[in-house]
């Protein structure tokens, strides 16, 4: 596939002559070494000199061996090992002056007046701080003869850009900050774990996660397994909580329920400021219950660990718009700090997220709480409002009254999260009033009649469970669409959501397709995106598809861990994703591969050739292991066995080759954090947009909905989820092949075949243009999966 023309920027935009440092401070995080490879080699794609900073502050103030200059090769093998490779320390020297002072004259000594800071809020302020001396600073060298006139007047100006490292995910202005996920996985992993345990033992535990200011882990992670109860420093729960917290667990062992889970961030408060400790807490159950009762604090766990592929994805792509950032920017340019709004990444003013971020503590010493929890942002309110939708159970009486049916059903291959989204489905269904109904095994089971009402307690547990247990087929509904209808009529079904991939799709244009002849279609149609493969028109990401990513990243890091120690070696790995790339495209990013062989962009035998020898040139200078990934359908005839061979065979003498087929086992395993949460909110988001369509739709005591857009899929697109209808969406689809005709996705190609070393063209109009922070942003642009 072509690539666009973009000479002129960097022409504009070139590194030669230009020095960028980089620096980890503060508390570690996963990922932040892929974020610090990113820097150092999109730093030397564009001609600049890169250095390390070992140490954080602390280096930049000694000085000396401290201040290194990166290569290419020095950032090698670092993606997949967690926390920070170059240090990080926490330094008191550097907050004073004349530690500021020391740190100005090791950067101009080095030429560098572009800096890169990783860390938390604390790092970044002090960072722009920096910046607004800097000029002062150099006056002062200058006169106690440190440095020269000439050199204070080359290096005038100190520009700095801020990446977000923080497994809290405390920080004001971005949806993520880097090593949150991969902090997720560990906690999850480990939740996981005590459920089996808990359950033998029809045990409650206590689990104590990090989060002194933030309880953003430990809402999450309740969202993502199901907790009973969470507490968080943002919204102390109110006056005679216990009570009600006893209550529910107690409701729950009586619904046969085995075990209990209570997650507490370690700054939970009541309403007095107090701290809520997970001793009180069991004490608290033992006493009032009488249940078997264990504390697990998890600690440092969470912070280590390797990076997950959503965080490597995310440190690389905000690597290289931090060295873009800095390279526009200009001595009246404010610092700025680059952040994740949805799918897009977007530059904000540093310090107006820092002052944020600041105002969130103040609203909580003043117990404003509900303005601390909008302060947080979209998608910490959107994460507590999810929670407390699913969490409590309504009575009879505070349910609202309504006498729709809804029914909902998985159609295509099984994806982890879609048990997830049916049993957030469920539970919002019937907070809203509703009649739920389950359908086993697609369309197939519709037609057949395997269809009843499902409770709430039937879905307990669901979350954490991997493939579909309603059970999925492929089969489309147009050649038993009169059965089906026979179906609908029957059970008097007035809505139906369908959970799925490119099938599903394909079955709501047929459902769509067919109202004119069947009335019973005429009702609010709704689809969730599920699919490993990412395929789906109108939707920048699918449930399950991040499941898959980290089952390809945690293979790619295992297969090439077994060649350490060997002599050098190369492995093509075959993914799936039928025609559609995305697996391989963004496992070979998260990965650290050296190609990845996709329909999408076509290649020939030159190509192959060209990445024969490029790999074979690296190999001879500095890496061992070459990674090559390949999706299964990207050519008939360049076979995974054909890639094989021609590397085997050109490659003799300076490396031997190997080949994996993945297959079937990224489908499986339990669903990341990402793809739970994710799920779970927009299938709560689908289930509200269906009871608004059908209080708007009804009429004369019968459903009738026949417009286009009661018949939508609901999608995230950059920064939005969005309810698009199908038909709109027919003209984007090639059918054929069963991808949409353009995936956003591609843009992050050129970025791989950057940080593989290889001189290609980079497409910069998507890339973040600095903002302002927005405090209260329209409800239909909540578009934060996690």
């Amino acid at each position: 596939m072509a690539q666009p023309d973009h000479k002129k920027f960097f022409e504009n935009l070139s590194g030669a002559g230009k020095a960028i440092a980089v620096l980890t401070s503060g508390g570690d995080a996963q990922g932040m070494n892929a974020a610090v490879r990113a820097v150092v080699r999109m730093g030397i794609y564009v001609g600049a000199k890169v250095y390390f900073i070992h140490e954080g502050y602390q280096g930049m103030v000694d000085g000396g061996d401290n201040i290194e200059e990166a290569t290419w090769e020095s950032v090698s093998s670092m993606l997949q090992v967690g926390g920070t490779v170059i240090g990080s320390a926490r330094c008191k020297e550097f907050r004073t002056h004349e530690g500021r002072l020391k740190a100005a004259r090791n950067l101009v000594q080095r030429g560098v007046t572009n800096l890169c800071v990783i860390g938390g809020d604390g790092s970044l302020t002090g960072a722009n701080l920096f910046r607004e001396e800097w000029s002062g600073l150099l006056e002062e060298l200058v006169q106690q003869g440190d440095i020269d006139a000439e050199a204070a007047e080359k290096y005038y100006a100190l520009h700095i850009v801020g990446m977000v490292g923080s497994i809290d995910n405390d920080f004001c202005g971005t949806d993520m900050t880097i090593g949150t996920d991969s902090a997720l996985h560990r906690i999850i992993e480990v939740v996981d774990a005590i459920m089996t345990t808990a359950q033998s033992h029809q045990r409650t535990f206590v689990l104590e996660v990090m989060g002194r200011h933030c309880g953003y882990l430990a809402l999450v992670s309740a969202l993502a397994c199901g907790a009973d109860w969470v507490l968080i420093p943002e919204m102390p729960p109110e006056d005679g909580w216990e009570d009600q917290m006893c209550q529910k667990l107690s409701e729950n062992r009586a619904d046969n329920k085995r075990l209990n889970i209570i997650i507490v961030a370690e700054g939970a408060i009541d309403n007095n400021n107090k701290p809520i400790t997970t001793e009180k807490i069991k004490d608290l159950v033992v006493q009032c219950l009488g249940f078997d009762t264990r504390v697990t604090i998890l600690g440092h766990v969470q912070r280590g660990g390797t990076p997950s592929a959503f965080d490597r994805i995310l440190a690389s792509r905000m690597g290289v718009e931090a060295v873009l950032a800095l390279l526009e920017t200009t001595a009246n340019t404010p610092a700025c700090v680059v952040s994740l709004s949805g799918n897009q990444s977007v530059r904000l003013p540093l310090m107006e997220c820092v002052q944020m971020t600041q105002e969130v503590q103040k609203a909580m010493d003043e117990k404003k709480f509900e303005e601390a929890v909008k302060l947080r942002g979209r998608s910490f309110e959107n994460n507590l409002r999810t929670y407390k939708l699913l969490a409590h159970r309504k009575t009879e009486s505070e349910l609202p009254h309504s006498s729709f049916n809804v029914a909902v059903l998985n159609v295509g291959a099984p994806a982890a999260g879609m048990n997830a989204a049916v049993r957030s489905a469920v539970r919002v269904g019937i907070s809203e009033g509703h009649t739920m109904f389950a359908v086993n095994d697609g369309f197939e089971g519709f037609y057949n009649g395997q269809i009843k009402e499902i409770k709430w307690g039937d879905v307990g547990g669901w979350t954490g469970q991997g493939g579909s247990l309603l059970g999925t087929k492929r089969t489309l509904p147009a050649k038993h669409i009169e059965k089906i209808a026979e179906q609908m009529r029957k059970h008097n079904i007035n809505a139906l959501l369908i959970i799925g991939g490119f099938e599903a799709f394909e079955c709501l244009l047929q459902l769509c397709e067919a109202r004119p002849s069947f009335e019973e279609f005429c009702i609010p149609l709704c689809m969730l995106p599920a699919t490993i493969s990412n395929n789906v028109p109108g939707t920048d990401l699918s449930i399950g598809a991040d499941t898959a990513l980290n089952a390809i990243v945690e293979t790619c890091d295992r297969i090439k861990q077994s060649a350490s120690g060997t002599k050098r070696r190369v492995f093509i790995i075959e993914t799936m994703g039928g025609y559609c790339g995305y697996l391989a495209s963004v496992g070979g990013l998260a990965s650290g591969a050296d190609a990845a062989y996709i329909y999408e962009e076509p290649f020939d035998i030159r190509d192959l050739q060209a990445n024969v020898e490029h790999l074979t040139e690296k190999m001879k200078t500095s890496i061992q292991r070459g990674l090559v990934l390949r999706n299964e359908n990207s050519n008939e005839n360049y076979t995974t066995d054909f890639i094989y061979q021609l590397y085997t065979e050109e490659g003799k003498g300076v490396f031997d080759c190997r080949k994996n087929v993945l297959g079937h086992m990224q489908q499986g395993g339990a669903p990341s954090p990402f793809d739970r949460n994710f799920g779970t909110k927009i299938s709560a988001k689908a289930m509200q947009w269906i009871s608004k369509k059908l209080k708007e739709t009804y009429r004369q005591g019968r459903v009738f909905a026949n417009t286009e857009d009661s018949c939508c899929l609901l999608g995230m697109r950059r920064r939005a989820l969005i309810f698009q209808p199908v038909m709109q969406l027919k003209d984007e689809t090639d059918f054929v092949h069963r991808i949409p005709k353009e995936q956003w996705w591609l843009k992050l190609r050129p970025l791989m075949k950057i940080l593989a070393k290889y001189k290609t063209s980079y497409d910069v109009s998507d890339s973040g243009q600095l903002e302002h922070v927005v405090r209260n942003r329209p409800k239909e642009s909540d578009a934060s999966a996690i």
